[in-house]
């Protein structure tokens, strides 16, 4: 999966390594050049160099090299790793809004915001940076071993034989990490879950004046990243220089054989130099191969919680034959329908709403009167029995050709930051303003939209939080009716309705809902007279309303 979230960017992550790999290839340069360097200063080696500048500028343009291929690869890589995490955020994003609601009623929002920050950065740096250092790094390993090979065998056979002891340093330290790394996102999830919600319950907290104990509360979760990242932190600041100091110290020790065989003439100072040199090399990448361990665990963590989301059956949206232009017959079949760990809030419901007919659905609160509705725009699947509509069972058309027939207006009103026209105007974008303005007079909103500072273009906030609760319904109503759909559900689409309003906006709307499918659920007395048949939801099961029966039953 890893390589498959690199494969986009692989010309760039190639070309970074390959400029990685020149880094290093020229990095093993320099303690040979550092060893004939030494020869100059040396008695009696003077003589053997005619044109010591040369030595100098061969150096000098080997460290600009370095420096010069650094700067590219900074740059190339850095631009990889904001392309990677761009592609990979868009894709986690469109696979998280084709999931089913029900996996988001069955984790909190943070996780998902956890998943497109938090771990998708984690992932996007590790491809373009930690993984393609292994080269490199490996390089400059076994090229500084060969160079030590060729100056002293036995010294730099003695401190092979070191490395098996930091590889074991390094697996003992990187099992701790890894468990940790996963516990840090967790708590990260946790906290922007924890901010996202008490923002949004605003308020309720500022009503309760429960602001000292929301604060609290946030700062514990804060507290507890903190001293997360501390043990974390700890982890890596110590696993690398413990590391290097190893490497070191093994270096110190075969610098001390080597006196022993300087001075018996088995290996001239220069080559000491430059085996010196290739051995300090050499503790840098065993160094970098530790951080790199700690970094790969991190990595297996956030990419382990990006394919359990990934794996997650999105909402079918393959090939499925479009959904006939609707006339308005909706029948359930024996419908069934619980949601995870809780009582069925349908059992076994049979209705049949005829084309043009207007039907309330009253009942308790749980009863199950608006999951009709999502059971109808698919936001649910039934775990038993079908619906149809017009004699077609939804279950075989695409999702899309469904529901873009079916308007509604929910019971809890969902409006975006934006404009009051981008509001009513989302179900139909290419809508004109004469017929948005037709839609909001028909939800009682054209008055009071008017009355905005900037009228239609005024913009309205978070969720709508600039507008009264009565007109984010309005505007929700008139969002519906704007996309003049032949079935439109209208989950207590007057309950933030003042008496008159909602007796003005019922004498408005009878005949305008006429021409189609209403499905109105409702509480309130006077939107029953709209209705044909009104019917009440006891327990998952209709009970009480004949055929016939149009009087008001009270919610018990």
């Amino acid at each position: 999966m890893l390589l498959a979230f690199a494969r986009p960017c692989r010309g760039t992550l190639v070309l970074g390594m390959g400029l990685m790999v020149a880094e290093s290839a020229l990095a093993l340069a320099v303690p040979w050049l550092g060893g004939k360097l030494a020869e100059l200063f040396l008695p009696g080696h003077l003589a053997a160099w005619a044109h010591p500048e040369t030595l100098f500028l061969t150096l000098l343009t080997v460290l600009a090299a370095q420096a010069l291929l650094k700067f590219v690869n900074v740059s190339v890589l850095g631009a990889a790793a904001d392309r990677l995490a761009a592609d990979l955020k868009i894709r986690l994003y469109d696979h998280l809004q084709a999931l089913p609601l029900g996996f988001f009623h069955q984790r909190r929002q943070g996780d998902a915001l956890a998943l497109l920050t938090h771990d998708v950065s984690v992932i996007s740096g590790y491809l373009s940076g930690s993984a393609l250092g292994i080269a490199p790094l490996l390089l400059t390993v076994c090229g500084a071993l060969v160079c030590m090979l060729r100056i002293q065998p036995f010294l730099a056979l003695l401190a092979a034989l070191l490395i098996p002891l930091f590889s074991l340093g390094i697996k003992l330290v990187g099992r701790r990490v890894r468990p940790l790394a996963r516990q840090l996102q967790e708590e990260h999830g946790r906290a922007i879950a924890l901010a996202e919600e008490n923002l949004g319950m605003l308020p309720v907290i500022k009503i309760f004046t429960r602001e000292p104990e929301e604060s609290q509360r946030y700062r514990e979760q804060i507290e507890q990243i903190v001293r997360l990242s501390a043990r974390e932190r700890r982890l890596y600041a110590a696993l690398g220089p413990a590391t290097q100091l190893l490497a070191g110290a093994a270096v110190v020790l075969v610098l001390w054989l080597a006196h022993g065989l300087l001075g018996h003439g088995g290996l001239a100072a220069s080559q000491l130099v430059s085996f010196l040199l290739y051995g300090q090399l050499m503790t840098r990448p065993v160094a970098g191969l530790a951080d790199l361990y700690g970094q790969t665990q991190r990595a297996r963590g956030a990419l382990g919680r990006l394919a359990e989301a990934l794996a997650e059956e999105p909402e079918p949206r393959g090939e499925r034959r479009q959904m006939p232009a609707i006339r308005g017959e909706i029948e359930f079949r024996g419908v069934t329908f619980s949601f995870p760990g809780r009582p069925p809030a349908l059992k076994g419901l049979n209705l049949r709403i005829g084309a043009g007919e207007t039907v309330a659905i009253t009942g308790p609160n749980g009863a199950g009167k608006s999951t009709i509705g999502h059971l109808l725009l698919r936001l649910h699947e039934p775990s038993e029995g079908s619906i149809f509509v017009d004699g077609v069972d939804i279950a075989t058309v695409s999702l899309r050709s469904l529901r873009s027939q079916i308007g509604a207006v929910p019971q809890h009103v969902l409006l975006f930051h934006a404009t009051v026209r981008d509001n009513i105007a989302y179900g139909r974008s290419q809508a004109t303003q004469q017929e948005i303005e037709a839609a909001a007079k028909a939800a009682r909103a054209h008055d009071f939209i008017l009355g905005l500072p900037q009228g239609y273009e005024t913009w309205i906030g978070d969720r709508g939080v600039r507008l009264s609760g009565g007109q984010q319904q309005r505007l929700a109503l008139a969002r519906a009716l704007l996309k003049e759909p032949p079935i439109l559900i209208l989950d207590e689409a007057t309950a933030m309705f003042d008496p008159e309003g909602e007796r003005e906006f019922l004498q408005e709307c009878r005949e305008l809902l006429r021409r189609r499918t209403v499905l109105l659920i409702t509480h309130r007395p006077a939107s029953l007279e709209l209705a044909d048949r009104v019917l009440q939801l006891k327990d998952g099961a209709l009970v009480g309303a004949g055929e016939e029966e149009r009087a008001f039953v009270p919610a018990e």
